[in-house]
């Protein structure tokens, strides 16, 4: 049963940074009555940046807090539910520039926002993402700048059945662990993105710092995949608590 709606907004400019990962590093975080999800046996995180645009709470827009970047880190889960299989993300940090937002957030959800300053750069073709262009977000956490870039080859596609892409951009579900252990389950709508390729993909930051220790040997050197998406409106329902 669908629940009342929570946020409603757009996310724009999604660059998606993606790197294979031992699952035996994802276990301790997975939330009780999910799994772990995979594509074709293979574990991934991924750095995921985009654009928050129109943004409107309970139906309110928030004054000043309406248009905000977020970088997060998560990895993909699915759960047996009565209408079939629900795959869907559980986050390991997620960064906002606005204190308030992050607060909200970890009241509603208990999720793991920070406050930080964030900054971003887009190449745009005729109010879209370029050709050969480049998608890049940064933050400041602990003293330091952090950077994460995509450079952008060809033109969009639409998602290819059993893609690799399709399975990291057609995760319709989140889960967080609250707590008391119990496992808050919300469903996020938005239509089939459109997803550019990318070269030139990388991630700069200091991960130890920034993401702690179990995620540092994933995070170095080259992502396993990249690509960039323009995005949609999309709509976040309530969260329910799971039995």
């Amino acid at each position: 049963m669908r629940t009342g709606e929570f946020l409603r907004a757009e996310w724009r400019r999604l660059a998606m940074l993606n790197y294979e990962i031992d699952p035996a590093i994802l276990r301790p975080f997975v939330p009780r009555g999910v799994e772990l999800d995979a594509w074709n046996n293979r574990h991934f995180v991924s750095v995921v940046g985009f654009l928050f645009l129109k943004t409107r709470v309970l139906g309110l827009p928030i004054p000043f807090h309406q248009n905000f970047e977020e970088i997060n880190l998560r990895f993909y889960v699915r759960r047996r539910a009565e209408d079939g299989w629900r795959r869907g993300v559980v986050f390991i940090k997620e960064i906002v520039p606005r204190w308030a937002i992050a607060t909200v957030a970890r009241v509603v959800y208990n999720e793991n926002y920070a406050a930080r300053r964030i900054r971003h750069r887009i190449d745009l073709d005729n109010g879209t993402i370029a050709p050969n262009g480049s998608v890049e977000y940064s933050w400041r956490d602990y003293g330091s700048w952090h950077h994460f870039r995509a450079k952008t080859a060809g033109g969009a596609q639409p998602l290819v059945a059993d893609s690799e892409e399709e399975f990291i951009t057609e995760h319709y579900w989140g889960y967080s662990v609250q707590r008391d252990g119990s496992t808050i389950e919300y469903q996020v709508e938005h239509p089939r993105w459109r997803v550019w390729s990318c070269v030139d993909a990388r991630v700069d930051c200091d991960a130890l710092t920034v993401y702690g220790g179990p995620f540092v040997e994933a995070l170095v050197g080259r992502p396993t995949s990249a690509f960039v998406a323009d995005g949609s409106e999309v709509i976040v329902r309530r969260g329910r608590r799971l039995a």
